[in-house]
């Protein structure tokens, strides 16, 4: 039976213990590590290795890293990437399917709940007041998160050409802004990189990080090229407008977040810009407010931050909707990513692909940036008693001390920054 199965799956995919891995105990191992990995995407890689690399010893640590640095340099969530990875290695499609499914269901579900009933009780003033504080909360999660990846990126003030990048970028963002200008920003951000910095990544030593072996899972080419061919699908798809399509159905749903999802690098604080930019200001599908608490409500749950495409689908077209969106925000990404996998040296110790991320990071930081501005604008409007401008002020200052000088854990401080809107707000 067990040659049986082994024999659907990819030659030399799995070791003698893989094998005796079952479906069902890679369902309920993930189940548990999506609901209780709470504090981003280390917090959700740690408890993986801990369980499947430590405690199973299913993958190396070898082979973990090489998830991880090549989910680094591909596009699409990290955290729900490198899962994808993990559950190929042990059991090969299925596995893949069952990790990414069991450890996204759990905030999914929350996130459903949430925003159905903060659809009924948003006018219960209680709600009101919490939602309202999520704004600076938010602000400051989100400036915080740009300040940190700025100083990762940039490094240093003398470091004129990425400075330069990431403040053309959050300017072109800010006051042009639209759909094809946050794309041409990404693109023209990834020629201005390899222009500028291949020679310099051409000198640099390759990391034992980007050194990994090989997946032993086997592909045909034939395999890899109908892979990426039915990826761009979706690309072609997001970038031409089909004028058969209406604005608010599932179609266009989809073909906006699993577009989007081909696009943008690094953690999910990076996809905030364009996704703001497409269902706010291009489809009008929901409003900037509802947008902030979509976001909101994401951190509030164990999984990646975009499973907020949950909460935005619902408010489009229902339970439906919110299925059609978190399926086109970490299906394509999730499939490039086992593509990739038997591509994974050659991907990972690319010159061009490393120049050309070293001019997307900055760009991507000023995106970030002016994002946190466009959430501070609900906070800035005029006509509100003075005493809810100062309780604003101190959410967001708390937010802004909590994550920077005392570390506190994304996940908590929404549920803070609500309950302390609830009892302070006028």
């Amino acid at each position: 039976m067990a040659k049986d199965t082994v024999a659907t799956q990819p030659q030399g995919a799995f070791t003698p213990k893989q094998e005796s891995v079952t479906l069902s105990y890679l369902f309920w191992t993930f189940l548990k590590i999506g609901s209780t990995a709470f504090g981003g995407f280390m917090s959700l890689i740690s408890v993986v290795e801990s369980s499947v690399v430590q405690r199973r010893k299913l993958m190396t640590h070898e082979d973990m890293l090489d998830g991880m640095s090549l989910a680094a340099v591909l596009p699409g969530p990290m955290a729900a990437n490198v899962i994808a990875y993990v559950g190929y290695r042990i059991r090969g499609n299925w596995g893949a399917l069952v990790t990414s499914l069991s450890s996204l269901l759990p905030s999914y579900l929350i996130l459903v709940i949430f925003a159905i009933y903060a659809k009924r009780f948003e006018s219960i003033p209680a709600v009101e007041k919490a939602f309202m504080a999520f704004i600076p909360a938010m602000v400051a999660i989100i400036l915080a998160a740009a300040w940190r990846m700025g100083k990762k990126t940039i490094k240093s003030v003398r470091n004129w050409r990425a400075i330069s990048i990431a403040v053309v970028s959050a300017l072109f963002l800010r006051f042009v802004g639209g759909f094809y200008t946050t794309l041409l920003i990404v693109i023209a951000s990834g020629i201005i990189g390899y222009f500028w910095y291949y020679k310099e990544v051409k000198q640099q030593p390759v990391s034992d990080a980007l050194m990994g072996t090989d997946s032993r899972a086997k592909m045909s080419k034939r395999s890899i090229l109908a892979s990426f061919a039915f990826l761009s699908i979706f690309l072609i798809l997001y970038i031409v407008p089909l004028p058969f399509i209406s604005d608010d159905s599932l179609a266009q749903l989809f073909i906006t977040f699993s577009g989007m999802s081909l696009l943008l690098f690094g953690s999910g604080y990076v996809f905030i810009p364009m996704i703001q930019e497409l269902v706010v200001n291009n489809y009008g599908w929901i409003t900037q407010p509802e947008f902030t608490n979509a976001i909101a409500l994401g951190q509030l749950t164990p999984g990646p931050i975009l499973i907020s495409a949950a909460a935005i689908g619902y408010s489009v077209k229902g339970i439906l909707g919110s299925l059609v969106a978190t399926i086109g925000i970490f299906f394509p990404p999730a499939l490039l990513m086992l593509t990739c996998s038997h591509l994974l040296q050659r991907i990972k110790s690319s010159y061009v692909i490393q120049a050309a991320l070293k001019g997307i990071r900055p760009a991507v930081v000023g995106l970030i940036f002016t994002a946190g501005i466009a959430f501070a604008q609900p906070m800035l409007e005029l006509g509100q008693p003075i005493a809810a401008y100062l309780v604003t002020a101190v959410i967001f200052a708390g937010s802004m001390l909590a994550i920077m000088k005392w570390k506190v854990e994304v996940a908590l401080i929404i549920p803070i920054a609500g309950a302390i809107g609830v009892l302070l707000y006028p």
